[in-house]
């Protein structure tokens, strides 16, 4: 795990950086911040700007806290004779679409990085049999809340995983997670607007603006907050895409169609929202089926775009540079594993299931960590049933890791004939991707493509 470490650090220096890195950066620059991007991670990278300038101390670690994770789990594992399951959690920190995009500097990186910390430093614990200390607990409350900061809807996984992983009953964890997803709802905006002194960029109204476009073209004549002419246009134009809201956007083929919504005060513009989704159940089902689909990769076209790991840092003018050549040798290599069912968000999602099932009331200290892991990972792609807005890979890496990893913890743990009829299901679901993989048109492979 230290040679994994030390390697990706040597290969990938200093990180890659996207679009969404490079105005992060620029705001860090400027000391001017909005919640566009999380404000937590600009101010963490802020106060690390001393020690290198550009993406380099946020890549660093970002990529410490992955492989930590990992290695205080294999150790763990190993010192309790299972030192192939140890050697199996190095091949899962090594695959591509996990690294690839663990190198890449986002707030979904950074995510990952602080819940696999926390997992290995109170799972090393558990498996060893003894309680976390205070001190372990301190650490991980640390980096549990900068995750549930660094994401908007990351508290639907970081809140579920906690609330396994304290020594609790039933009704205390359900009580727990429930309380933990009300308190960021809640807090976020004040923590970002107030405490960090990040501005409103409008990012709130994103949600309901998609969904209210998509209820709209699917049931004409709902009270959207649109005109009928408006509407009539997005339909024509085909701006609601199952893929993401762009098209909506400020920039977007639609954004003046949209804008009524846009510029929407948000009280009435969630109030409107919610009694759309109301009076038009299956408009708003259908919607949403359609984006969860799409984002969880299920019934796509090959090369469904925002799989494959970054081949080089977004062009700019303010220093931040890309890995080299062995770098992007590596990354491309992930392209063709993320079109595999390894790069599967739905199959992970599956295996999740069927390996909680499998576990039953198990309750080893394998099956607790397990459970936790496959709680977390299925609540938070669960949310993507009604809070998403884009399709990106990136956005399902941590259900996927915790999948894996779980997978490993867990196998002494499994009802064997309840793993293996979740695992044909998964294998039948699986067919049907590479059926539609096959079948369905090339979708366009750039982002002025997708726009239409």
């Amino acid at each position: 795990m230290l040679a994994g470490w030390a390697l990706t650090l040597a290969v990938y220096r200093p990180g890659f950086a996207m679009y969404d890195t490079l105005i992060q950066y620029q705001q860090v620059l400027s000391g001017r911040y909005d919640d566009w991007h999380p404000p937590a991670m600009a101010r963490l990278w802020a106060a690390l700007r001393w020690i290198a300038p550009g993406q380099a101390p946020l890549f660093v670690v970002q990529v410490t806290l992955y492989w930590l994770g990992f290695a205080l789990l294999a150790v763990a594992l190993a010192r309790n004779g299972r030192a192939r399951a140890a050697a199996l959690l190095g091949a899962i920190a090594l695959l591509p679409p996990f690294l690839g995009w663990q190198v890449v500097v986002l707030k979904d990186a950074q995510m990952i990085g602080a819940l696999l910390a926390v997992t290995g430093m109170i799972g090393a614990a558990r498996l060893a049999g003894r309680a976390p200390g205070a001190l372990v607990w301190g650490g991980a409350g640390v980096l549990l809340l900068y995750a549930a900061l660094v994401r908007a809807n990351a508290i639907f996984a970081v809140a579920p995983l906690l609330a396994m992983l304290v020594p609790l009953g039933w009704r205390g964890r359900v009580a727990l997670a429930l309380g933990g997803v009300a308190a960021a709802i809640a807090l976020s905006p004040v923590i970002n607007h107030q405490l960090l002194d990040a501005h409103d960029s409008g990012v709130t109204r994103t949600q309901p603006l998609y969904d209210l476009a998509g209820i709209a073209v699917r049931a004409p004549g709902a009270d959207v907050g649109l005109s009928a002419d408006s509407v009539a246009r997005l339909a024509a134009r085909h701006c609601v895409k199952p893929y993401f809201w762009d098209p909506l956007s400020d920039g977007g083929p639609c954004g003046v169609d949209a804008a009524p919504l846009a510029k929407m005060p948000v009280d009435r513009l969630y109030r409107l929202w919610i009694g759309a989704v109301l009076r038009h159940p299956f408009a708003y089902a259908e919607h949403r089926f359609a984006h969860l689909n799409s984002t969880m990769r299920w019934l796509v076209p090959y090369r469904w775009p925002g799989a494959a790991p970054t081949l080089r840092t977004e062009r700019n003018d303010v220093g931040l540079e890309s890995p080299g050549a062995v770098a992007r040798a590596v990354q491309r290599f992930g392209g063709y594993v993320v079109e595999t069912p390894l790069g599967w968000p739905f199959m992970w999602f599956g295996c999740a299931l069927a390996g909680l099932v499998a576990l039953g009331r198990g309750e080893s200290a394998e099956a607790a960590l397990a459970r936790a892991l496959f709680v977390s990972a299925l609540a938070g792609e669960a949310s993507f049933a009604a809070i998403s807005i884009a399709s990106d890979l990136r956005y399902h890496l941590w259900a996927m890791i915790a999948a894996a990893i779980a997978l490993v913890i867990g196998w002494p743990a499994f009802d064997r004939r309840r793993l293996g009829i979740g695992a044909a299901v998964v294998a039948i679901a699986c067919l049907a991707g590479v059926a539609a993989r096959i079948i369905l048109p090339l979708p366009p492979l750039t982002y002025l493509g997708m726009l239409g």
